[in-house]
């Protein structure tokens, strides 16, 4: 999720035009020396939003307005290309800071408690929605733009061409962030050995099926197997690679929908309901009711421990050794030095920095000697559930912030991701948030270089990844638990069902405390009663649901591969 990328041509912009200079002239320059056809308005179009921009941003000249992100690439184009040129264009100076992601949330989190102004504006995490939606800090950016923030809402914003609303969209029906990056947790594999007929004959002639994208986690499994210890190119290879040290990024490693891949949860795009995919229920008015079997959740059912099970045993028995010491930063590169067959787990944020030339994985061509795929699912998971994580980091404005400020932060917000610009910065980040830019005839062109990442944008596959609910009632309270209970497993301290059981109970402290507070009125938790988990199961099952389901006793199901040029030609 985290590196880097500069442009100097904003820099050379504000140098011609000076800072505070807001008229065409700074606009025509940015648009000549960054944009060009790089968007899906023409030029006049272009202008055209540009002239709205600095007549709307009229009464807020000079003020200095503060808005912060996490560091990925995207922000740092938009930090260091999009903020001094949006300055330049409108007069209103914008410092927009880059911070760890668990440092956004810190003060996201102080702002929301002490009412002290920090940031104007903040992209954080669609994660965030339940926690925002119920206790309503957040402006709710439905009523914002039909009211308070009218003038300064750009009739050009189209949100029916964002793809990611539905996950910033509240029960209440009503937006509360708006997108600003977006992406997947997808299947990574060595498309080249996978296409070697020796690798194929030889995995035909072992297992008694076709060497392909496993669609299944037992198939993934026997993959994992064959690969390990083999050796290819002179080299021995691996067939698997995570990490596992106990550690804060251990936490969004699970949190990222892995208990949904497993079959955790109930049915529901974008996400299970009643249980969602952290296995907390809600009732029909949306409050959380329970994360333990105990009260209908599934934060520690078959289908959840399985799937920490299956994540201990494969990286013990199909990563490098040294993976178990990793954070999620160190082991993020490892799969790009060539020596890594497949990973169930791949941000598609890190696409930049696997396309570099001279990798080990790329092509003398520009093309990349590997593919991303659909997520195999594990033996729990049935049709209709969700099957992987998207990350949407997201506008949103608190109420804490004086209204002028938050009026001069909602045009920058929309300036960085107006159609204007959006093509282009989608190129530098590859986190795509708009449909007019995956479809987009640049991307058709790049296609073949991002190893399957448009491809899987234009699919209808797409919409089975999403991020975390609505269901989550405070996500900075209840995501930090994560970490704290799956490094147990990770270290050996507890078994998979010890370290489950030990989550699902800290999540209902956290749900309890704010049922005794009431600080989230009658949205907030109300716990169930206490039963075992056949009188859960039988009650979901009487409702027409899933979760928590019962234990299957053969979780080594018949595996399954596709074709993967089959599989985007079933897409197109």
């Amino acid at each position: 999720m985290r590196k880097h990328l500069m442009t100097t041509s904003a820099a050379m912009l504000l140098a011609m035009t000076g800072a505070a200079f807001a008229d065409m002239d700074a606009a025509k320059g940015f648009l000549d020396a960054e944009i060009g056809d790089m968007s899906v308005l023409d030029r006049a179009g272009q202008e055209a939003e540009m002239q709205w921009f600095i007549d709307a941003a009229q009464p807020f000249q000079g003020m200095d307005i503060k808005v912060v992100s996490e560091t990925i690439t995207t922000h740092e184009y938009e930090s260091k290309v999009l903020a001094p040129a949006f300055t330049a264009i409108t007069g209103i100076k914008i410092t927009h800071d880059l911070i760890g992601e668990g440092d956004v949330v810190e003060k996201l989190q102080t702002q929301m408690q002490s009412g002290e102004n920090i940031y104007d504006a903040y992209v954080n995490d669609s994660d965030l929605i339940g926690t925002h939606w119920r206790y309503q800090q957040a402006r709710s950016l439905t009523d914002w733009m039909a009211n308070e923030g009218k003038d300064v809402t750009n009739p050009g914003l189209d949100l029916e061409d964002f793809i990611g609303l539905k996950f910033t969209t509240a029960p209440d029906g009503k937006l509360y962030q708006l997108p600003d990056q977006q992406f997947a947790n997808l299947y990574w594999f060595r498309y080249d050995w996978f296409n070697d007929e020796t690798n194929k004959a030889d995995f035909k002639a072992k297992y008694g099926y076709d060497l392909g994208v496993p669609v299944n986690w037992s198939a993934y499994e026997d993959i994992a197997e064959f690969f390990t210890g083999r050796e290819i190119d002179g080299k021995k290879v691996y067939g698997h690679m995570d990490y596992g040290k106990k550690d804060p990024s251990l936490g969004w490693r699970f949190t990222d929908a892995w208990l949904s891949m497993a079959g955790n949860g109930d049915k529901g795009l974008p996400n299970g309901l009643p249980v969602d995919e952290w296995g907390i229920k809600v009732d029909e008015n949306s409050r959380p009711v329970g994360s333990c079997v105990a009260r209908g959740g599934d934060t520690n059912g078959p289908a959840a421990v399985y799937s920490i099970q299956k994540y201990l045993d494969w990286l013990n028995a199909y990563a490098p050794a040294a993976a178990q010491g990793m954070t999620f930063g160190e082991s993020g590169p490892v799969p790009a030095q060539g020596e890594i067959a497949q990973q169930m787990f791949m941000y598609t944020a890190f696409t930049a920095d696997m396309v570099k030339p001279g990798l080990p994985v790329m092509n003398e061509d520009g093309t990349p000697k590997w593919r991303f795929a659909p997520s195999p699912h594990g033996v729990y998971w049935k049709d209709g559930m969700k099957l992987g994580y998207q990350d949407v980091g997201s506008w949103t404005l608190l109420k804490s912030t004086p209204d002028d400020r938050a009026k001069a932060a909602w045009l920058y917000a929309q300036f960085v991701v107006s159609k204007t610009v959006d093509v282009k910065k989608s190129h530098v980040g590859l986190t795509l948030i708009r449909e007019s830019s995956i479809q987009h005839d640049s991307f058709t062109e790049r296609a073949p270089q991002l190893g399957g990442l448009i491809e899987f944008y234009r699919s209808p596959a797409r919409v089975q990844w999403s991020p975390t609910g609505t269901n989550v009632p405070d996500y900075p309270k209840l995501a930090q638990l994560w970490w704290q209970a799956i490094g147990d497993a990770s270290s050996g301290a507890k078994t998979a069902q010890e370290a489950m059981d030990s989550l699902c109970e800290e999540q209902e402290k956290v749900m309890e405390r704010l049922e005794r507070a009431g600080v989230q009125g009658d949205i907030g938790p109300k716990m169930a009663e206490e039963h075992d988990l056949e009188y859960w199961n039988a009650d979901a099952v009487s409702k027409g649901n899933l979760a928590p389901q019962l234990k299957i006793e053969n979780e080594k199901e018949q595996p399954l591969t596709v074709n993967y040029d089959e599989l985007v030609k079933s897409w197109q």
